[in-house]
Parts: C-alpha cells; structure tokens; sequence
C-alpha cells in the first residue's frame, strides 16, 4: 500500500508557502501520496472548526498515514490523533515549530485566537495510542515558539527532536525553501 502524508500549515498559512512544495516534490518522487490541504479560515484558526476539517479531509487513516504539521497545524494533528478510535494506528507524526506555549503575541486578536489552542486540554496518552512514531524541530530563534517545548514534545509525546539554527518560526523571511531534517525524519519512521 501507498504511503500517504498530510501536510499542515499553520495560522495564516497556505498549502503552496514555506518549505511544503519543496517536500512535497521529494515525497512524491519517493512515490508517496501527497496531501496538502487550505485550512479554513486560516487567519482566525479555530480548535474544532480545523479538527472537524482534518478528521473529514483525512477520512480513514492507517499505518501507511502520516502527517506533517507547522506551528497550529502540529496542534490540529495532535487533536485529531487524540480523537482517533482506540485501535487506529498512523504511520507517524512530524511537528515543525510546533508549541504548548507561546511568546510574543503582540495583539488582542492573536491572544484571542491563540487562547483556545492553548488552554484546550491534549490527552497525550490517547495521542500515543495511534503511534509512536513522533518528530519534532525547532528553532534556537524562533519569535513566538520559546524552546521549552522542545523538551515538552520529548516529555509529552517521546518524540525524538532536533533544533535548527537561525530558522526562526521556519516562515516567511525566517524560511529557507527547504528542510531536509523533516525529510530525513519522514523517511526513517
């Protein structure tokens, strides 16, 4: 069977930004399947509105599922797999400025939207249910992501991690057009 991925933005995000064509043009050379959805309503993310998205974009995952997500798009993947059924099983999850916690939010609207996603409660261990296959890559000068959670996605979920230098939110001006640590870490899981 195939091997399939389901690349994430982020807030604000789109499927054709950052470093996502790069590695779903690797991918596909690989003969993966290659999926990068447009979140709804990107600039104002909510928890159940993307969840309810994902979980009908998706339809039945397997282990031959895998999923790739940047900064919000790594919290929708954890609320999907953590809504899962018991006995479903992915092939693994990748997390790019993935976060618990934030810095930096500057206005009322960012904390607004931000507050959901932040106080929403992640059952980890039904998260872990589904895989145990989990990534994650930050950044040592990311704006808004505070290292912290490097150490949170190894506590909470034993994923293994990896920080960048100079990559910032891996975005925008931060980004290069390509991150060969994300693809490395699809291909080993």
């Amino acid at each position: 069977m195939k091997n399939r991925v389901f690349l994430i933005h982020g807030w604000e995000g789109r499927p054709d930004g950052h470093w996502f064509p790069w590695l779903a043009l690797e991918l596909r050379a690989r003969g993966w399947e290659v999926n990068a959805p447009q979140m709804p309503h990107s600039a104002e993310p909510k928890v159940g509105e993307w969840l309810k998205f994902l979980r009908e974009y998706v339809g039945k995952p397997n282990q031959h599922t895998y999923f790739v997500g940047h900064s919000i798009g790594c919290q929708t993947i954890l609320r999907f797999l953590e809504n899962l059924p018991a006995d479903k099983k992915v092939g693994g999850a990748t997390f790019v400025a993935g976060w618990f916690t934030l810095m930096n939010l500057e206005t009322d609207e960012e904390k607004e939207i931000a507050k959901p996603w932040l106080e929403t409660p992640i059952d980890f261990d039904k998260v872990k249910q589904h895989t145990k296959k989990f990534f994650a890559v930050f950044s040592d000068d990311d704006g808004v992501v505070p290292q912290e959670n490097k150490k949170l996605f190894g506590e909470r979920l034993g994923a293994k991690t990896a920080m960048e230098h100079a990559k910032g939110h891996f975005s925008g001006s931060d980004e290069g057009k390509e991150l060969p640590v994300i693809l490395e870490a699809i291909l080993s899981q």
